[in-house]
């Protein structure tokens, strides 16, 4: 068996079993990793030595939880006491926190083994770095969680950690065909993450089966997820294809429909969904909040270090630094408003299907367009990539599945209901 080809909760049964050592799992993906790293860039930090020190601990512990000797790998914008944090940036090139993030010491705890930081692009925001697709060289695996996606499509690690304020954890996830939850803002920890705007940041969780993105979530939310959807209801779901429609590629329309007609199949109900007119305006909105955030944040870096800085990061901050107080709190009210009403807007639904993305990966280093993120990013509620097909390029196309806030656990039963006997679509 080629262990890299394990999910996380099968690897870590097979270890709660002792049929499996978590330095047996731990070594395979470090030779998966020695094997393709060098052409994919997907890591950026490695100690194999203290990884598998941490494995052969794990071996030696009863097990903790489902993914207990299960390695994981962490975007590097994520502090951990024991690898660099670097924030995708040379100015922090050699950046060593003194003690791990919230969510890094819950994984411990629970017997995960870390195997190494992922890239991040740029602060995470829109400047490539040099991950590329895993399964085309010539094309983007999106940002800013680029190595985070890359990583768990290569089969390098079976689960990894990503981050959202735009688009950065959908939309890479879309682009490689793995699993990705952006939850609902505000349900974890957050200490120890590279800060951007605190009213959109969110931790995020890829892998390449729901059971996993189940237990992960699980582990950081410290709260069981791996509910399953109730046998004898029918789910009602919305289509919707949001007022960036005009951005969708024929691929993407094309595959949404068909996953549409497929739910139906699995005795969903399929309904067309529209949201309020005023929606079409966050996107805007979004981009005011997330500018002013950005110049905030990283305020020092700029004043200090700016010519490190790529030019659309200056572009940037520049932008949100000529933003008004008045326009600032006009634009973070509205959102809010949107926010706290969001649940309302689902009627009788119980979740929404949209784009992931314009569609398949593009060409070249550019991270993609996040289009369809940026309003569900800005309401702070539940996505879901669903890896449902493929593109005209062979390339993944994904789609969204949305819930209400603090509907996490029903957006995952769903999402694992809907996925268990989906076979690929062809655009």
């Amino acid at each position: 068996m080629d262990l890299t080809t394990l999910t996380a909760t099968a690897a870590g049964q097979l270890i709660a079993d002792n049929e499996l050592s978590s330095v047996e799992l731990t070594q395979a993906c470090l030779d998966r990793i020695a094997e393709r790293n060098e052409d994919v860039g997907a890591f950026r930090h490695l100690n194999p030595k203290f990884s598998l020190s941490e494995a052969a601990r794990a071996d030696r512990e009863t097990p903790r939880s489902p993914l207990h000797g299960v390695p994981f790998a962490i975007k590097d914008v994520i502090d951990t006491k024991d690898f660099p944090t670097e924030y995708g940036t040379p100015i922090h090139r050699g950046h060593q926190p003194i003690e791990d993030a919230a969510c890094i010491s819950l994984m411990r705890r629970a017997g995960a083994v870390i195997l190494g930081k992922v890239v991040s692009t740029e602060y995470a925001i829109y400047n490539p770095a040099e991950t590329r697709h895993p399964m085309n060289l010539d094309h983007t695996p999106g940002g800013s969680s680029s190595g985070t996606a890359a990583s768990v499509c290569d089969r390098m690690v079976p689960i990894a950690f990503g981050n959202q304020t735009a688009g950065s954890l959908i939309r890479p996830a879309a682009f490689c065909g793995v699993y990705g939850l952006k939850p609902t803002h505000g349900t974890t920890d957050g200490s120890g993450i590279l800060p951007l705007q605190p009213y959109f940041d969110t931790l995020g969780y890829m892998a390449r089966s729901i059971e996993d993105i189940q237990a992960f979530y699980g582990v950081v939310s410290e709260q069981n997820q791996s509910l399953l959807w109730p046998a004898d209801k029918r789910p009602k779901i919305g289509l919707c294809k949001t007022s960036q429609w005009s951005f969708a590629e024929s691929e993407t329309r094309s595959v949404l429909i068909q996953a549409a007609a497929k739910f139906e199949e699995q005795r969903a109900v399929v309904e067309e969904f529209e949201l309020p007119s005023d929606y079409a305006d966050l996107p805007d909105v979004h981009r005011r909040v997330l500018y002013a955030g950005v110049a905030k944040s990283l305020e020092k870096d700029y004043r200090d270090a700016k010519d490190y800085m790529s030019d659309i990061l200056l572009e940037i901050i520049e932008e949100g630094l000529s933003t008004s107080s008045k326009e600032y709190d006009e634009a973070f009210a509205f959102a809010d408003q949107c926010r706290q009403s969001v649940n309302e807007r689902f009627y009788d639904f119980d979740a929404i299907i949209c784009p992931s993305a314009p569609g398949e990966a593009p060409k070249g280093m550019a991270t993609g367009n996040p289009i369809f993120q940026v309003t569900w990013t800005l309401l702070g509620v539940p996505c879901l990539n669903l890896p449902v097909g493929f593109g005209p390029s062979g390339l993944p196309v994904g789609i969204q599945l949305i819930g209400r806030r603090y509907d996490d656990k029903a957006i995952l039963a769903l999402g694992r209901y809907l996925m268990h006997e989906l076979q690929p679509i062809r655009s």
